[in-house]
Parts: structure tokens; sequence; C-alpha cells
């Protein structure tokens, strides 16, 4: 159901602007790893030549690390986990580690979530080393009772060409897919829900249950801890 009649949706683009997540999804929903028993999701992100505004190190401005690049991984969570409500924070932590200029700054911080049926944890950071081609390594696997799934969303280390890279283990071997043509539908769809007033893109209490985990682990990480410009 739509809140009072309307729809709230984040467009969390490491899931719907991903190919490798979406592909990841319909592999998870055709039962090809069984039952999702854990999730590791890694968040990396780079600050290159200082490109960033000012407020971007303000703590009151940009809501510490996990409610910002964290809240994404939060979504990834509970979509493989296969629910929209049932999920906790058990720990969390943030910390500046390589930026004393900047002590507003949160360059790192992780947590770890459960299900009634699955866990999962979550690191994201600010790390990524002038050498890599890219933004960020961004990864997750995905833990399941008969193989497993690992994505290499935006750069394979390894050698091969482009993004969105997943490799598939399970009873019958290793497989790398290239996910450079999947088709990402959460636009079309979140335009579809707004004309029919449905739920396709995304269920309503998901865009706000990942809000609330990202909310409560950031506080509890911050417990006994200023966080000041």
């Amino acid at each position: 159901m739509c809140i009072r009649d309307r729809i709230y949706s984040v467009c969390y683009s490491e899931h719907f602007e991903t190919r490798s997540t979406v592909k990841a999804g319909e592999l998870v929903q055709a039962g090809a790893i069984g039952q999702v028993i854990n999730t590791v999701g890694l968040g990396p992100h780079a600050i290159r030549n200082n490109q960033r505004p000012d407020w971007f190190f303000d703590r009151q401005r940009y809501g510490g690390i996990l409610c910002d690049i964290g809240s994404h991984q939060c979504e990834q969570f509970l979509f493989f986990s296969g629910t929209d409500t049932d999920a906790e924070v058990v720990s969390a932590s943030v910390n500046n580690r390589g930026n004393p200029g900047k002590p507003g700054l949160q360059d790192v911080g992780d947590m770890h979530l459960r299900t009634p049926t699955t866990t999962g944890y979550v690191r994201v950071d600010w790390f990524t080393p002038a050498g890599l081609p890219t933004w960020g390594d961004g990864r997750l696997t995905i833990l399941g009772t008969e193989g497993y799934i690992e994505l290499r969303k935006y750069i394979d280390i390894a050698g091969r060409p482009g993004t969105d890279h997943l490799f598939l283990v399970d009873r019958h071997g290793t497989q790398h897919i290239d996910c450079s043509t999947q088709d990402l539908p959460y636009g079309r769809q979140l335009i579809a829900d707004v004309l029919n007033r449905t739920e396709t893109a995304m269920p309503q209490v998901r865009a706000f249950k990942a809000m609330e985990l990202a909310l409560t682990a950031q506080k509890l990480a911050e417990v006994g801890t200023v966080w000041q410009q």
C-alpha cells in the first residue's frame, strides 16, 4: 500500500541501476543458489582531487557514512533476504581512519544485519586507491544453500573489460556471466506504479525499512562518539 495514496521510492543505484545486481535478483528468484542465507556487501568509494563541496565533510549535513552509501547496502540485504520488514541491526561502527584534516568525515563504516533466515555484513569506505581506474570496486556476495553469486559491479580487476561481472558457482561448476545487456526495469516500473497505483518497482515498506536500518546503524555506531567538523 502507498502511504496516504502517495508513492515514496528511492532509486538505489547500486541495485536498480546496476545490471549485474538485477541479474543476480533474477537468478536468486529462479532458485539458482537455493535459499539465501548470507550476504556480504562491499561499497568502497573514492575521494579524489578534493572534488567535494564543503558540506560533504560536515557530519550534520551529510548524515554519516552508513546513512549515505550504507543505505544502498541495506536495501540490497532486504531484497536478497526476501523480506521487506523483518530485519534488524546487530552491530555497527564508523570512524575516521585516514583523514585527520577532515574530522567531520566518516571514511569507513560497517554493520551486521540479520533476519530470521539470513545474516549480512556491510562495509563502506572512502579508500579506493588512486590506481583503480574507477570510483570503487563495489562487490556483493550472495551465499545460498546450493551455491553462491559474486558480483564485481564496476570493474573486474582480473582484466575483463567493462562493468557488471557476475560469477555463479553451483553444483554444476563455475561460470562468468556478462550482464552488460541486462534490462533495467525500475524506471518504467515506477512510471507504471505512479499511473496505476501499484508497487512493482519496489514495495513501499522496503523503501522505509532500508532507511530505518541505515538510520539505526548510524545511531548505534555513534553511541559515545561526538562527530563534528
